[in-house]
């Protein structure tokens, strides 16, 4: 009889089987196999979130092409599942489970089984199955593998104790790294890369056999590494669960004993521990028994001490590792935090082998380590998330679970180095949900406001350094000069003096520019990135993928490189930055004859510039595999990065091989010792003053801060400054309570898109992905009467005013470049919003974006024009400035373009014409002071004596009331002879030429 698919329940499968079968299988000692997929036809192809069998890839030609096609041969039925495949990177494809409906469970059966029609490529293919969690695309993934080393038809038998815990990908960061088989989504086939024309056919595929205990039990330790003082006592608890927690069906026995196999000595360092553990028959599932190991005192300082314990299971699961206790280290000199960190640090590195500094030097993912054995196996000194890579659930307190086991690990090393933990918490702790979102950099640039600057770094160390991560990838001090470029946001503008302004934030990471108040539970260790000119790189000079300009060539005289690029690092080393990473772009310097060079090469920046120039004494990271786009074979890429100066490299699934090509690189001569010292100690350097080896765990007690009140207010007040009115005719803004408020536009109701990339995931998300505010919510909040129609298709009669809320959707990186599926108009709906508004009433459009849209066309038609930028997560800042609670005083920190031909257009440019010029930004705040000419020429004059006396309140206040009187005659008149003495007028008040200032701002109002 035909088998078919268990897609529904068990009960409608058993239903389909005849009288005769159901006998004959509860007879025999295995049930009857249970089928999961037929291929003929009632599965359908389809996407997530539907139940189906869907396809996947790393680029469009990846996926494989997939049909079900009829054969004489077909193993079962009349159809297979066939499919054709040329993958360069990766691909397969995937049977998914409706995620509305429960997963299956399988834990009544030995394993799973499917027919495979053999191509003999002698090619590996990867078999997955789904395990847990919300759905097929939010489980845990179990891995195996086969070997199309055969022809025809063949069976593949494959027990679920033959699958493994994949260690290098999981959707939702895991679940709880137990393969429970009770709730389970399907599987995957990932498909072999290099088969040319490829094709494969597969069918039936079904669940056999009987489940025994030693699959359904199994036997687990509350740790894998116990540290214990010299003289104590470790207690190592073992424990016994069961899938669906049902008791012991037999009894289920541990014998343990301590081996000599570690780095302790029995007798002499600890008593050694044997014996045996038995839970009986009817034993309770989680039950937990413990064995004790004793270690002994002895009165010399020593490094740490390993003890494995054996342990051999019968009748269940044994654990994956054996656990060790660890003796800590004492009595040595490092381990004295009297000491001066310098002597400390020369302690430690006399004392350490080159494999151990090699480790120090290497940083993996987290999800490349796994449970973290590796840590101890590597002497790994640094682990890091990515965006979006995350413990499940995405908590405060998963987060310092996860990395408290991870610094566990380290203590089994032989000095006990902790780990430093870093993330892109790029506009607060993004990667985490619930937390305090702040706008994005380019906001920040928008506020001019320093103070609040270093408010929203205060805010995110306190919310990241209480998860257990005490180093921030940020701030990025990249001076943006092409909006084109996918990363413009991360920027704080175009002049390199408003990012030198805004390096406050870098104080409110890490405290005081001395290092003293790193050790305290609200800093994190900063960093300075990305050096140096990746703001710079030139349209059409990448060649990463499909980028345009991101990772791209920067092409500079050295006064430029000194003047745009460089400044704000030596502002950065002032402040007292801890780390800097170079940037994946390549530098040219025009006359140097050496074209360009990626920056993780350039030793002549990296040390000659940075660290012996500038003084720097932190320590330098690598980007994410930076060195992979370095010429020549591995070895050369470690050579070179290396000896640029690059201390610790991110290699985040390459991490074995980056340690062992070190190692061998040193030992051949390429890279020298001194040179491995001055890297380990200046990363030692910085986890000494983290107080990493005093307090290597999370400290949790500011975690209910995260998302707070006080801290939303924060960002609330960094969204509302950041707010630049470009026009506002008839003084349409702020709005009244009492007006009727039509809403529309894409971005008005979408947490996702304005919050941006890096949030929760690298690339973002439109939708709801955290908590916070939308700007429609926040106008509701604030009292307004306000009705909300996407699409602008709900009627528009009877309302005083529109606002229009429009942009772009997230992105990061290359992926966001213009030309890379991207571009700076907004799309044919947000255009059709705003004409359908702006034409039936009195409009303020607000564009919700990374970097300027051209608006160019639809001005005329607007009565008032805010960007917005990217403002985090709290909408109610906006609103308050749109509803008058704060007024508009942000202002532009950027040039704002008339079209993409004029780019790249920054301040100072010898030809400026724009459609608003760097520093424009119309105020609520105040009326414009009157008098003209005459008082600006007053105001110039005590500018002078403002700048002589350094009154840079007092001056700054001058050139604001100076800036007002020119906007309120320019109007919306902005003409190239009025936007460049403006602009520049504004890069003079950064600089604190007060007078200057004011003379350029005559200037503008003349030609006005």
């Amino acid at each position: 009889m035909p088998r078919t698919a268990l897609l529904v329940s068990t009960a409608l499968c058993a239903a389909l089987l005849s009288p005769a079968a159901v006998s004959q299988a509860a007879a025999a000692a295995d049930p009857a196999p249970t089928p999961v997929d037929r291929f003929e036809g009632e599965v359908p192809f389809a996407s997530q979130p539907a139940e189906g069998i869907f396809t996947w890839g790393g680029d469009t030609d990846d996926p494989p092409q997939l049909a079900l096609t009829a054969r004489p041969d077909a193993p079962e039925g009349a159809k297979v599942l066939s499919g054709t495949y040329d993958i360069s990177g990766y691909g397969g494809f995937t049977h998914d489970y409706a995620a509305t409906e429960p997963g299956h469970d399988w834990s009544a059966h030995q394993g799973i089984r499917f027919w495979w029609d053999g191509q003999n490529t002698g090619k590996a293919t990867n078999f997955e199955i789904k395990d847990g969690g919300a759905n097929g695309e939010a489980s845990e993934l179990w891995t195996t593998s086969f070997t199309d080393d055969f022809t025809g038809w063949k069976q593949i038998e494959i027990p679920f104790t033959n699958f493994v815990y994949r260690t290098d990908y999981q959707p939702v960061g895991g679940i709880d790294h137990v393969l429970g088989l009770t709730q389970m989504w399907g599987y995957a086939v990932t498909l072999p890369v290099g088969v040319p024309h490829g094709q494969f056919a597969m069918d039936d595929v079904e669940l056999y056999g009987k489940a025994d205990q030693s699959l359904r039990a199994s036997v687990t330790t509350d740790s894998a590494v116990y540290p214990v003082k010299e003289g104590g006592t470790a207690a190592v608890k073992v424990t016994v669960a069961t899938t669906g927690a049902v008791p012991l069906d037999d009894p289920v026995t541990v014998a343990y004993e301590s081996t000599a196999t570690g780095t302790a000595t029995s007798g002499k360092d600890y008593t050694p521990v044997s014996g045996t553990l038995t839970f009986p028959a009817g034993t309770a599932s989680g039950t937990t028994q413990t064995v004790k190991v004793r270690t002994l005192k002895g009165k010399s300082a020593e490094n740490a001490e390993t003890i494995p314990l054996k342990l051999t299971v019968t009748g269940a699961k044994a654990p994956t590792e054996a656990p060790q206790v660890v003796i800590d280290a004492h009595g040595l000199p490092y381990l004295d935090s009297k000491l001066p960190i310098k002597k400390r640090v020369a302690d430690l590195v006399k004392r350490m082998s080159l494999e151990e500094k090699a480790g120090q030097m290497t940083q993996a993912e987290r999800g490349g380590v796994g449970t973290g054995g590796d840590i101890a196996t590597y002497d790994l000194g640094s682990l890091l998330s990515g965006g979006g890579s995350t413990p499940t659930p995405n908590t405060a307190a998963a987060w310092a679970k996860m990395i408290d086991s991870f610094q566990l690990r380290a203590q089994a090393t032989r000095f006990q180095i902790p780990l430093i933990y870093g993330v892109d918490a790029v506009h607060g702790h993004n990667n985490l949900a619930g937390a305090t979102i702040m706008p994005h950099n380019i906001g920040i640039g928008a506020t001019r406001d320093p103070q609040l600057a270093e408010k929203t770094g205060t805010v995110t160390a306190s919310e990241v350094r209480s998860t257990g991560v005490p180093w921030d990838f940020a701030p990025c001090l990249c001076v943006t000069r092409d909006e084109r470029w996918g990363r413009s946001y991360e920027s704080f503008g175009e002049d390199p003096a408003l990012v030198q302004s805004m390096e406050t934030m870098i104080q409110g990471l890490q405290g005081a520019a001395n290092g003293k108040q790193l050790k305290d539970d609200d800093k994190v260790l900063a960093t300075a990135k990305h050096f140096v000119g990746d703001g710079g790189t030139a349209y059409g000079s990448s060649t990463t993928g499909t980028y345009t300009i991101d990772q791209g060539v920067t092409t500079v005289t050295r006064q430029q490189l000194e003047a745009i690029h460089l400044a704000p690092y030596q502002t950065a080393v002032d402040r007292g930055i801890g780390t800097v990473m170079p940037s994946y772009s390549s530098l040219d310097i025009v006359g140097d004859g050496l074209g360009p060079v990626k920056m993780h090469a350039r030793a002549d920046m990296i040390n000659g510039v940075l660290k012996n120039r500038m003084g720097f004494d932190g320590f330098v990271i690598s980007d994410w595999n930076a060195i992979d786009q370095l010429p020549g074979d591995y070895a050369s890429h470690v050579d070179t990065a290396v000896n640029a100066g690059v201390d610790m490299m991110m290699v985040p699934y390459s991490y074995k091989d980056f340690s062992s090509t070190l190692i061998a690189e040193v030992k051949a001569g390429h890279v020298t010792e001194k040179r491995i010292d001055d890297a380990v100690s200046r990363i030692l350097t910085q986890k000494f003053k983290l107080g990493l080896f005093e307090k290597p765990y999370a400290d949790t007690s500011n975690a209910a801060q995260i998302g707070s009140t006080s801290h939303r207010a924060v960002a609330r007040q960094a969204a509302a400054e950041s707010q630049v009115l470009l026009k506002n005719a008839g003084s349409v803004l702020p709005l009244k309570k009492s007006q009727k408020v039509y809403v529309a536009g894409s971005n008005a109701d979408d947490l996702g898109n304005q919050t941006g990339g890096w949030t929760i995931t690298w690339q973002g998300a439109s939708g709801t992905n955290t908590t916070g505010t939308t700007i429609l919510q926040g106008m509701k909040n604030a009292g307004g009467n306000v009705t909300y129609s996407k699409d602008a298709s709900a009627a528009t009669s009877g309302y005083d005013v529109g606002v229009v809320v429009v942009g772009e959707t997230p992105y990061a990186e290359g992926i966001g470049d213009v030309g890379n599926g991207n571009d700076l108009t907004l799309t044919p709906a947000d255009q059709a919003a705003v004409d359908k508004v702006c034409a039936a009433m009195k409009c303020a459009v607000l564009i919700v974006s990374g970097r300027p849209q051209l608006i160019g066309d639809q001005l005329p038609k607007i009565d008032a024009v805010v960007a917005s930028w990217l403002p985090g997560t709290e909408g109610d800042g906006v609103a308050d400035v749109l509803y008058g609670k704060r007024s508009f005083t942000g202002q532009l920190p950027v040039t704002w373009p008339k079209s993409e031909s004029q780019l790249p257009i920054n301040v100072g440019d010898t030809s400026y014409d724009p459609q608003f010029p760097y520093g424009w930004g119309l105020t609520t705040l105040t009326k414009a002071p009157t008098g003209g000419a005459t008082t600006l020429k007053a105001l110039g004059a005590a500018a002078a004596v403002a700048e002589k006396a350094r009154a840079a309140e007092a001056g700054k206040a001058l050139v604001t009331k100076a800036r007002l009187i020119v906007q309120a005659k320019v109007g919306q008149n902005v003409t190239a002879a009025v936007s460049k003495p403006f602009a520049d007028a504004d890069h003079l008040l950064l600089t604190g030429k007060y007078a200057a200032a004011v003379k350029k701002l005559e200037e503008a109002y003349r030609a006005a």
